[in-house]
């Protein structure tokens, strides 16, 4: 069982559908690929919109703390407020006592869950162990049975950051299914860019594929995340997506890589089929096989296969 981890320097550039139209082409294919499907593109999760996957199960995604203040032992002396660097602690609003009732204002300090770090220093300060860090729960991860095989997606919550974390803990899951079930394949559609999330999800991987477009910014988009890859030691294809609306863009980015002993897998066209697809929530090898990107991609398909069977069989 290996892994195949598609990604791109920014997003946008089509990864989620060349992971879609390989996850039909390795189910389609002769012999077919049996694959498990991750989503690790966990900040905006979208390759189910075109796997129409049925979920099997639920699990909550425990990130990270943040801190809490009791209000019975809190005695405000500050202290927390002066060491909290994220500004998330403050005094709870003053109270003006009515000469009617008797009211008792609590000198206790407030955190901003939001603006909370999860630091935790606030707490090693506080000489009346007053405060304390509770767990939050950040999102959540599933597992769904798709047309095309199971497939491991999640959805953070807004305002959440522990997305490197999530990457993780999906693709562990896909990996673990593959193993126990004999996959050939895991297949992973992974975030754009070279932050946390795509580190965790070209760790381990056995082949990437970066999908390039041919923009201005094309090529120093794919430098960085290839330069990425490579300090994993994680062998990289690449493959430019609309590669005709701009020939010299493709042109470039094709020389780029020669230079640096990269493989382009393929150029895929311009082609509005995609947009149909995607607004029927299929493939576009599915939907429309014979069409230019459809071709393109099959064609594509062919030889990251071929290079990933070949690492099997060494």
């Amino acid at each position: 069982m290996k892994q195949l981890v598609i990604l791109s320097g920014k997003g946008g550039t089509g990864k989620t559908s060349v992971a879609a139209a390989f996850a039909h082409l390795a189910a389609a294919g002769d012999p077919p690929v049996r694959a498990v499907l991750a989503d690790a593109d966990v900040d905006a999760a979208n390759l189910e919109l075109v796997l129409a996957p049925r979920p099997l199960e639920t699990h909550e995604f425990i990130g990270g703390a943040v801190a809490v203040i009791d209000p019975d032992k809190c005695q405000g002396c500050g202290i927390c407020a002066q060491v909290c660097r994220f500004d998330a602690i403050s005094p709870c609003h003053p109270v003006t006592p009515s000469p009617r009732y008797r009211v008792t204002v609590s000198p206790c300090h407030h955190v901003d869950p939001i603006a909370c770090d999860g630091c935790a220093a606030c707490v090693y300060q506080c000489p009346e162990d007053a405060i304390h860090m509770t767990p939050q729960l950040a999102g959540h991860w599933y597992r769904s049975d798709s047309r095309y095989g199971p497939l491991f997606h999640a959805a953070l919550r807004p305002a959440q950051d522990n997305s490197g974390k999530l990457v993780t803990l999906v693709k562990q899951q896909a990996r673990l299914l593959a193993l126990d079930g004999g996959y050939d394949a895991v297949i992973v559609d992974g975030p754009p860019g070279i932050g946390c999330p795509v580190i965790s999800a070209a760790s381990g991987a056995d082949l990437a594929l970066i999908v390039a477009e041919p923009t201005a910014a094309g090529i120093h988009d794919m430098e960085r995340v290839l330069a990425t890859v490579a300090h994993f030691r994680v062998p990289a294809l690449a493959c430019i997506n609309k590669a005709d609306i701009y020939p010299a863009g493709a042109a470039q980015i094709e020389a780029y890589c020669e230079a640096n002993g990269v493989v382009v897998a393929g150029r895929i066209p311009f082609d509005p089929t995609v947009t149909e697809a995607m607004v029927r929530g299929e493939p576009v090898t599915a939907f429309g096989p014979h069409a230019p990107a459809s071709q393109a991609l099959s064609e594509i398909w062919q030889r990251v296969a071929t290079r990933l069977l070949d690492r099997l069989e060494r």
